[in-house]
């Protein structure tokens, strides 16, 4: 027989999973301000093996519209820079000789809509992952009342899990609701 705050830390964890996923996601849309995470998805090869740019350069935002990449290696300037415009970013790089800038656009209105709308697909997972974490939860707590549990501890145990769940989808919306303001200021 699972204790009910086994079985209840089981499901926090998963939903934790979920929040985590959700920063992830909303993390590499692009909401027109400059950000190195947008660069996390990007691999080049150095030496062989496939790395994330941030590991054979220097990566920062000077200001709130470039990101600069100074690689460490001068043979990397190439690499670097074609593996930005290989990739899904949309945005040409500017090689200097010294540095790789990437200038980030302003969004223009059909755009930040889309990004919207991606956003809320992406929270619309994340809560569909809390919800199965939900469910799961309960069956387990349906299954130790099976097993020896009193159906009291069942029916607070489900009472609590109706309140951390709740607390966790008022998080996706917060989430939600704070990079959507993001996208849509101008």
């Amino acid at each position: 027989m699972r204790e009910v705050k086994e079985i209840l830390d089981e499901a926090q964890e998963k939903m934790d999973m979920a929040i985590m996923y959700l920063e992830e996601a909303l993390a590499h849309i692009r909401a027109g301000k400059a950000d190195v995470r947008l660069l996390d998805g990007i691999r080049v090869d150095s030496y062989g093996s496939m790395v994330p740019i941030n590991n054979v350069a220097a990566v920062n935002t000077p200001d709130a519209r470039s990101i600069a990449i100074k690689p460490w290696d001068k043979g990397m300037f190439r690499i670097i820079e074609k593996a930005i415009i290989d990739s899904s970013l949309g945005i040409m790089p500017e090689n200097n000789g010294e540095i790789i800038r990437i200038g980030i656009p302003p969004l223009t209105e059909e755009r930040r809509r889309q990004l919207a709308k991606q956003c809320k697909g992406e929270g619309e997972t994340a809560k569909v992952s809390v919800r199965n974490a939900r469910r799961d939860a309960i069956d387990a707590l349906k299954k130790s009342v099976k097993d020896g549990l009193a159906e009291d501890a069942q029916k607070g145990g489900e009472e609590k899990l109706q309140k951390i769940h709740d607390k966790y989808i008022k998080q996706i919306d917060d989430m939600l609701a704070a990079k959507d303001k993001e996208i849509m200021t101008v």
